[in-house]
């Protein structure tokens, strides 16, 4: 019997004197960005490495970890590379064995403070959390103490730590803080402080004049006063706190190699020119600052220790919890 052998792709190019393309790596990407800046990240990067196309996944933190956690129990194929809200949940993962090391020729251009010092993850912008008011009030603010002053009962808002990644992120960073710690919450706990949802209904509120102060994200503010909203943004004298979006690679990785120039790239100068497009404070020292934003040198970064985060999150969650009566 005779066998006849199909012609592949590969051998007919070949028979034929074709050039033949070389199949392209696949990058597996879970992310939190918005669907637009996750759009033009991936578009992006695969721009500058023809050789790498990015299968990606979008859904917020809590979501992605969720279906990650299922996958590794399922023995199912994993992302290499993760871009997500939070430093906190990267740590945790780090001292689980999750992601792998990496040290990036980018760190340089880096604050220390700003990615692991073993290289498991890395800022790759600021979103800070500060003071906004509605213009309309007689007395605009400047510290976060002018917050829980007698005279602010009933008036200010915030995010729950019970809902927002970033609300709890800015706990953390007050309650460390020597100058504010738990006193702070407590008086404004006592002027009656509403603390419920996201930074979305904590803005819309304050721009209503429902609720005239409050603590929000930088941009939110920013971005709906260029569009006319009665609304203005203060980096408190005292400092913000921060989330800064990093990048990671896990540990079982199937294409390592892929995830470092991913890693690369974000951190890259233009990488980094995206985020300033994007609106948003690049991470890197050296890039400008988004339209409306002071300059770099005039925000002041509260210190801020994710492990330390990590390790007093369920505590920090109970004693809000019960100091503002939120579940």
């Amino acid at each position: 019997m005779t066998r006849t052998a199909l012609a592949t792709p590969l051998t007919l190019a070949f028979a034929l004197g074709l050039p033949f393309a070389a199949q392209a790596e696949t990058l597996t990407l879970y992310t939190s960005q918005p669907n637009a800046d996750a759009q033009q990240t991936v578009d992006a990067f695969m721009a500058a490495n023809p050789g790498i196309d990015v299968d990606w996944v979008r859904d917020g933190t809590t979501q992605l970890m969720a279906r990650l956690t299922a996958e590794t129990e399922a023995g199912a194929a994993q992302p290499d590379v993760l871009l997500i809200a939070d430093t906190v949940t990267l740590e945790g993962m780090a001292q689980q064995g999750q992601l792998a090391a990496y040290t990036s020729p980018e760190a340089e251009a880096y604050d220390p403070a700003l990615y692991s010092a073993e290289g498991y993850y890395y800022s790759t912008k600021l979103i800070t959390s500060g003071i906004a008011y509605n213009t309309g009030v007689e007395t605009p603010p400047a510290s976060w103490s002018d917050l829980a002053a007698d005279d602010m009962a009933n008036l200010t808002a915030m995010p729950s730590p019970l809902y927002s990644g970033a609300a709890l992120i800015h706990l953390a960073t007050l309650t460390s803080n020597p100058d504010l710690g738990w006193e702070y919450y407590e008086k404004l706990a006592a002027n009656n402080a509403r603390a419920e949802g996201g930074n979305g209904g904590t803005f819309k509120a304050i721009a209503s004049g429902e609720k005239p102060y409050g603590t929000v994200v930088d941009f939110l503010v920013i971005r709906a006063k260029q569009d006319g909203s009665p609304v203005e943004f203060v980096f408190p004298e005292e400092g913000v706190s921060y989330v800064t979006e990093p990048v990671a690679i896990l540990a079982d990785a199937d294409n390592m190699d892929a995830a470092q120039k991913f890693v690369d790239f974000v951190l890259s100068e233009a990488g980094q020119e995206l985020v300033l497009e994007q609106g948003y404070i690049p991470a890197r020292n050296d890039m400008g600052m988004p339209e409306g934003f002071p300059a770099r040198d005039e925000i002041k970064l509260m210190d801020f220790d994710p492990a330390q985060a990590l390790a007093d999150a369920d505590a920090n969650k109970a004693r809000f919890a019960e100091m503002f009566g939120v579940k």
